[in-house]
């Protein structure tokens, strides 16, 4: 059982004078991501975020844990030589070596990294020196530095930290370093990868959902809630905001053309959630919107949508497939809910004909159709809005 880890990030190394920040804001991640494993020490090295074990705790579990968190470019689960003179350093190795590869009928490269450039040896006389002791105690081994089967790495620091399994993170950013964003959350398979893509960028989020009983049940709700609490896996703690769209819904299909209520819902959609994050505090919205994918996500579409917000509209889907959002929302397991049949407001609304290629003039014309009673509705669903927290 491996008694700590070394956590390497990659492009947190390219900040400057502010690096500290977002190495402060890693390592409260991490530290929050394994507190549901065990009491881990979690503190930053030079170049890295170091992770002390407890003495019991689930490895499996762990590694899991640190492999959703942003910004952990890989985890390396270490042996941790207290001593790093040459004897104790080469000892160390050598146990770490007969301890974790009993067989060791295999080909090995070392590697050394100096971060302590003091230390008496430079890195190349360390992996010559020390592949040559390993040789002499292990005669079964052998060297091979262009393809080796096993790469032994030696870190020298105030300790000295050695490994040979690297496993891969997520990269990105840590949440919170971007700002927070609004993501309208759905319950269909685009919207929580879109909330999942611009997380990895550092944003935290909150989420709206439109809801419409009676024409959509509790179970499409709870559906949402389940996608909000995967998504929230990644992103740490989501505050949910569930808005009761019925009235809003047949008040416009009452009073508005219906090749346009698609475009006109989803315009007060944005308006609505643009309030609920202005009060979050948020920097904009995030939809999951692909170019051309459905009547509403056109060019002429979007613009009209995006005609209402004063806020940035985040759509780090826009030019993806379809294909390339589902392998991404089986990678992160929000596909086999999203695809429950429990439908969302959006679409039970739908018309036979939607229009494609709106034009702005004339949608704004249709709204004056809505005057009458609109903002007292839009009113009344930001002050009925029921809030979960998830995650």
């Amino acid at each position: 059982m491996f008694k700590a880890f070394l956590i390497k990030y990659a492009e947190i190394g390219l900040k400057g004078k502010n690096r500290y920040v977002f190495e402060n804001a890693l390592r409260d991640r991490v530290k929050e991501s394994l507190d549901s494993v065990g009491d881990f020490n979690v503190s930053r090295e030079q170049g890295r975020i170091f992770i002390e074990c407890p003495e019991v705790y689930d490895y499996e579990e762990a590694v899991a844990a640190l492999k959703r968190v942003f910004g952990v470019s890989s985890i390396c689960p270490v042996a941790v030589i207290e001593n790093n003179d040459w004897e104790s350093l080469t000892k160390g190795v050598g146990d770490f070596v007969e301890t974790n590869y009993p067989d060791r009928h295999f080909t090995f490269k070392v590697e050394a990294k100096r971060a302590d450039k003091k230390y008496p040896y430079t890195s190349p006389e360390i992996c010559i020196e020390m592949g040559a002791y390993l040789l002499r105690r292990f005669p079964e081994l052998k060297v091979d530095v262009h393809e080796p089967s096993v790469r032994i790495t030696v870190e020298i620091r105030t300790k000295a930290y050695v490994y040979s399994i690297v496993i891969p993170g997520l990269g990105g950013m840590p949440i919170g370093t971007s700002g927070k964003a609004m993501l309208l959350l759905s319950g269909g398979i685009d919207s929580p990868v879109a909330g999942y893509m611009i997380a990895k960028r550092g944003v935290s989020l909150s989420a709206t959902y439109f809801h419409a009983p009676p024409y959509t049940s509790d179970r499409a709700k709870q559906k949402v809630v389940d996608l909000a609490a995967k998504v929230a896996k990644y992103t740490g703690k989501i505050k949910l905001h569930i808005v009761n769209f019925t009235d809003i819904q047949l008040y416009i299909y009452d009073k508005c053309p219906h090749e346009e209520l698609t475009i006109i819902m989803r315009r007060y959609m944005m308006k609505i959630a643009e309030n609920l994050a202005e009060k979050e505090g948020c920097l904009g919205l995030i939809t999951g919107e692909s170019i051309g994918q459905v009547a509403s996500q056109t060019m002429h579409s979007l613009a009209a949508t995006n005609e209402v917000c004063t806020m940035p509209v985040y759509r780090p889907l826009i030019a993806f497939d379809k294909q390339d959002i589902v392998e991404i929302a089986n990678r992160i397991d929000t596909y086999e809910t999203s695809i429950l049949p429990f439908e969302d407001c959006c679409t039970i609304f739908v018309a036979k004909h939607p229009v494609t290629k709106p034009n702005l003039k004339v949608i704004k014309n249709s709204e004056r159709n809505l005057e009458e009673k609109i903002e007292e509705m839009v009113e009344t669903a930001l002050n009925t809005v029921e809030v979960v927290v998830v995650g």
